[in-house]
């Protein structure tokens, strides 16, 4: 049987789904007119030391869970991001499976966010189990 490794899984991902970069993230997050949602898919304490502005944090191993609540419109867009673009680029290939037509995931995670000087936050909007 071959096995994949956590690289493998995402690569494949990224096939089936959509990505964003930073920049239009950061675009999006300058239009107060754009009805959309950004969820940092990262766990608590990652989330907890500073996030991109307005993100709801939902780590990904509840995500599934509580999307329907979070976000009820399966076409409302969506923008998901981890630390470095794995963990959401599987996050929306999970998504995409139950049915969500606008999931994208952010290129680079919130590692290239950082080197590229954007802003952050550290307001608690952090859904729990």
């Amino acid at each position: 049987m071959l096995k994949k490794s956590f690289h493998d899984l995402s690569a494949e991902a990224k096939t089936r789904i959509h990505e964003v970069t930073p920049e239009e993230v950061r675009q999006r997050l300058e239009d107060p007119g754009r009805d959309w949602v950004l969820i940092d898919v990262r766990e608590q304490d990652e989330y907890r030391g500073g996030h991109l502005p307005g993100a709801l944090g939902c780590g990904r191993g509840i995500l599934e869970y509580h999307i329907a609540d979070l976000v009820p419109d399966t076409g409302r867009e969506i923008v998901l991001y981890c630390r470095g673009g794995h963990r959401s680029a599987l996050s929306a290939d999970s998504l995409r499976e139950m049915g969500y037509t606008n999931v994208h995931s952010m290129k680079g995670g919130y590692r290239e966010w950082l080197e590229k000087g954007f802003p952050t936050s550290h307001e608690d909007r952090m859904i729990e189990h």
